[in-house]
C-alpha cells in the first residue's frame, strides 16, 4: 500500500524558516509527481507546490520565492523548504501523490506574529 507520511511542522516565528519532510513507503515513488497542500482553519484545502518526476517544481503564487519543494529518490522523501514564514502560512500541511492517494495526518505548521 503506498503511504506518504508528513513530518517536521512546528510553531515558528514570523519570517521564520521550516522544512517539512514527505517520507514514501510502496512502490513508485520516482516516477510520480509528488505535491504539497495546505489547509487552514475555514478554508480549503490548497495545492501548495509540487514536483514533477522529471524534477521541475511549481508553486502557488502565494509561497512563489519563499518555498521550494525538493526530492530525493534514493530516500523516496520530498521536502518543502519554508522561509519568510508569514502567520498567514499557518494551516496544517499535507503531501499526497498529485494524481493519485489519500490524505494523511498532516502536520500543524503556525507562524507566530
Amino acid at each position: 500500500q503506498v503511504q506518504l507520511v508528513e513530518s517536521g511542522g512546528g510553531l515558528v516565528q514570523a519570517g521564520g524558516s521550516l522544512r517539512l519532510s514527505c517520507a514514501a513507503s510502496g512502490s513508485g515513488f520516482s516516477i510520480n509527481a509528488v505535491g504539497w497542500y495546505r489547509q487552514a482553519p475555514g478554508n480549503q484545502r490548497e495545492l501548495v507546490a509540487y514536483i514533477t518526476s522529471g524534477d521541475v517544481p511549481n508553486y502557488a503564487d502565494s509561497v512563489k520565492g519563499r518555498f521550494t519543494i525538493s526530492r530525493d529518490n534514493a530516500k523516496n522523501t520530498v521536502y518543502l523548504q519554508m522561509n519568510s514564514l508569514k502567520p498567514e502560512d499557518t494551516a496544517v500541511y499535507y503531501c499526497k501523490y498529485l494524481k493519485f492517494g489519500s490524505w494523511g495526518q498532516g502536520t500543524q505548521v503556525t507562524v507566530s506574529s
